[in-house]
């Protein structure tokens, strides 16, 4: 138990240095560098090589992501190359510290329940999508680590369908087996990112955002089937 707490310990330790490192050469290296550095930084340090499936597509404006762990952002700022626009709790960005991480790369702020904020952050992500950068969202919301993903929320969907975005869904494996703040855990080794097909959003078929929910869900049982060691 001690032994798995320092393992633990030293993760928080050294994704907080990162974190401080992207804060201190924000201004210093061409965006996203700062982001992308300080997260190799992380991922290289903590132990955690992703294994890839799938290919990202070069032409995608928008990611969804399931969500389970601290450190998906981090694999994902090192597994793709392009400057993401993360969609977060408004919050988030008034946490001492932390929202500052979120600040300067200048990521996107939502406020749930409020429809003023909801029309505020469909422009926000039209500005960052001009800039060139990819809409990247968690769209259950928040993370869950039982492993069955929470209802995708509506805003991701609303954002795609109004500027008929390309949508590419990413599939994370057991993230939440290598580091978890809740149960305190750190576990290093390989985790598994499954890139799948994308497809533009057609406000024809309004169910399309369930229907990924059920895709994505399905590939992420039958991946975990194949590895024994999160069971």
């Amino acid at each position: 138990m001690i032994f798995a707490r320092i393992k633990w310990l030293y993760a928080v330790i050294i994704i907080f240095s990162g974190m401080t490192l992207m804060i201190a050469t924000f201004y210093l290296l061409p965006k996203p560098y700062a982001v992308k550095f300080s997260a190799w930084f992380i991922r290289l340090l903590v132990g955690v090589p992703v294994r890839i499936k799938g290919a990202p597509d070069p032409d995608a404006q928008m990611y969804l992501i399931n969500h389970q762990s601290d450190i998906d952002i981090g694999i994902m700022e090192t597994i793709s190359n392009k400057d993401l626009a993360w969609v977060a709790k408004k919050e988030l960005f008034k946490v001492p510290f932390f929202g500052l991480v979120l600040r300067l790369p200048n990521d996107i702020a939502v406020e749930r329940e409020s429809k003023t904020a909801l029309i505020k952050m469909m422009k926000d992500c039209k500005e960052r999508l001009d800039d060139g950068r990819i809409i990247t969202i968690f769209p259950e919301g928040t993370r869950t680590e039982s492993g069955k993903m929470k209802p995708f929320k509506v805003g991701a969907k609303m954002v795609a369908n109004k500027y008929a975005l390309k949508v590419q869904p990413i599939v994370l494996i057991a993230t939440a087996w290598h580091f978890s703040n809740k149960r305190k855990i750190f576990n290093p080794g390989s985790v598994t990112a499954i890139y799948l097909d994308s497809f533009v959003a057609d406000k024809s078929n309004p169910d399309w955002l369930n229907e990924l929910h059920t895709h994505m869900q399905k590939v992420y049982d039958d991946e975990l089937a194949n590895h024994p060691r999160y069971r």
